[in-house]
């Protein structure tokens, strides 16, 4: 059997037990080979003669961009032509800086024909990101949109540069590859374990790490997270991700192309859920993958109204809140279905389709994953850090952090992959997220999830998003904090903070009560999630100065609530 032949077949035997968990974890094994080219080997069989689309682009001025399988594979024979031209070759890095353009899709499909390495990268990126890529990523060939040639202006490095979307002095043009040769001739085989991705982490608590995949566990081992969002053949799937972040490769890229789904793609200026929810019902997506900011932004809507044809509705990225679950449930009558993983891994827990949900639940371990929680101490428990059994190997799971093998060898030490995040696990099997292993604190000697006390919160009507942090005390060693950002229309005001702590101590036990709070904004990273390690190091710092913030109460500023 050929590895086209095997990892078909692989993908099929997902495919028939899509709501079938036990019978599809129990009898998945993931497909070995020593040469594997998802672009060669899979995409370019699946797309000869197939005039179905792989990618739909629609655009917030109304104009849309349709490439059939078959196009895009000619149209990546080309963009490879025209790359080994300007000489691109086997393991080159090349930076990937693009919107949700077409291209983007031919240079990673090209990249892969090529064996060259892409680092994707988001167009936020400051001055300072791009100098850490460029060196710490040994780029050789930089491809950008054209409006964004001008952050390399002062950068120095030996790296070709190639434009895309319009003609830039002393850069290459992208467009120039659709006048290349229509057939790409490799230049040998690719072995399944050279490199193929590098991507750097977002950076929540530390320096952005430099994730390595392999041809084979990011194309391969989204397998799990194909079955996880519960694809079908002929599906229209919308994930709401920014390009270079891996998410986008998770479900802009790999898991649709893998069950023969076509990608859909809704580019907007500024998010407005009206126009997003008219856009899935008008075009008929049938699954839709999207972070919980987003949701929350949908469920502030009448979804009733709107007539969607969705089957399969996903949360990624943060945990979903139970309040969001239910919204969308009484909406559409679909179950919003939350699940796991990092850069590091593909889809490594989920609820998927068919199966029971629980409150505030992520699933349980996902095909061709061994999920265990371990203590401190790396002994198995039922409340412990989540951590992926190596014997054997998940094949989604990294190589390691590049050019880091300190790191590496900690996160793998004791024949177990190490996430840094902590979960508790229920008599079913089912997994409960409690928070990053840094994030979780205690107060009064209780241990105190974050990610519980933040779904709280997000349920007054006055939150937009909310962080819980310790605070300093010198009776209880720590109490917990909320920073709190307001929905639009409401004003930090003391009224509102005594209303917001009585609001979570009707909904919280005693030992885990919101005791101080402050309103403000949350420090993100450029992918958008929270930094809580500098709310932490903001509120040691006041703490030791005696100080509040300006808009920050405590439960002992209303006497009012003593007894309630």
């Amino acid at each position: 059997m050929t590895p086209t032949e095997q990892f078909i077949q692989t993908r099929d035997f997902l495919l028939a037990n899509r709501e079938n968990y036990d019978a599809a974890y129990q009898g998945f094994q993931w497909p070995q080979f020593a040469h594997f080219n998802f672009a060669l080997d899979y995409f370019d069989v699946i797309a000869r003669g197939n005039d179905r689309t792989a990618l739909w682009v629609v655009n917030e001025d109304g104009s849309e961009s349709r490439v059939s399988f078959a196009e895009m594979s000619e149209r990546s024979n080309r963009v490879a032509n025209h790359f080994r031209a300007l000489g691109v070759g086997r393991g080159d890095r090349i930076l990937m800086m693009l919107s949700n353009m077409v291209p983007l899709w031919e240079v990673m499909l090209a990249a892969i024909k090529l064996g060259a390495v892409v680092i994707p990268a988001t167009t936020l990126l400051t001055h300072d990101d791009l100098v850490d890529r460029l060196e710490r990523g040994n780029v050789r060939h930089v491809v950008v949109g054209a409006q964004d040639t001008g952050k390399f202006a002062d950068l120095g490095g030996d790296y070709s540069r190639i434009a895309v979307g319009g003609t830039v002095a002393g850069w290459h043009s992208f467009e120039d590859a659709y006048g290349a040769d229509p057939g790409f001739t490799p230049d040998g085989p690719t072995r399944a374990d050279e490199p193929l991705l590098l991507y750097f982490t977002s950076g929540t608590t530390s320096k952005p790490k430099l994730v390595e995949h392999t041809h084979q566990s990011y194309p391969i081992g989204h397998l799990s997270t194909m079955y996880w969002i519960g694809l079908r053949p002929g599906d229209i799937h919308l994930n709401i991700s920014s390009a270079g972040w891996a998410k986008h490769a998770w479900s802009c890229f790999f898991a649709p192309w893998i069950a023969g789904a076509t990608i859909f793609i809704y580019n907007f200026s500024r998010f407005h859920a009206p126009a997003m929810l008219d856009v899935l019902a008008r075009c008929g997506v049938t699954t839709l993958c999207a972070p919980p900011t987003v949701w929350r932004m949908l469920i502030q809507e009448d979804l009733k109204a709107h007539p969607v044809t969705l089957r399969e509705v996903i949360g990624a990225g943060e945990p979903l809140n139970p309040e969001i679950i239910d919204q969308v449930k009484k909406g559409w009558g679909l179950d919003l279905r939350d699940g796991y993983g990092q850069t590091e891994t593909t889809a490594q827990i989920g609820n998927s389709p068919g199966q029971r949900l629980k409150p505030g639940s992520m699933g349980r371990p996902l095909p061709g994953y061994r999920v265990v929680l371990l203590d401190a101490e790396g002994k198995e428990t039922e409340e412990g850090e989540i951590s992926l059994a190596l014997d054997p190997r998940p094949l989604g799971l990294m190589v390691g952090y590049k050019d880091d093998p300190g790191m590496t060898a900690r996160v793998m030490e004791g024949g177990f992959y190490r996430t840094g995040d902590v979960a508790m696990r229920d008599a079913d099997g089912y997994l409960t997220y409690v928070g990053r292993s840094d994030d979780v604190f205690k107060a009064s000697d209780y241990r105190i999830s974050p990610f519980e006390l933040e779904s709280v919160l997000l349920e007054h009507e006055a939150v937009a998003e909310a962080a819980v942090v310790p605070s300093p005390d010198p009776v209880r060693l720590a109490v917990p904090k909320a920073v709190v950002a307001l929905v639009g229309g409401r004003e930090p005001s003391r009224e509102l903070a005594e209303d917001i702590f009585r609001f979570t101590r009707e909904h919280l036990a005693p030992f885990k009560r919101i005791r101080r709070l402050e309103f403000g904004d949350l420090p993100k990273t450029i992918s958008g999630k929270i930094r809580r390690v500098e709310l932490r190091k903001h509120e040691a710092e006041m703490r030791g100065l005696g100080q509040r913030g300006a808009h920050e109460y405590w439960e002992d500023d209303f006497p009012g609530l003593k007894g309630s």
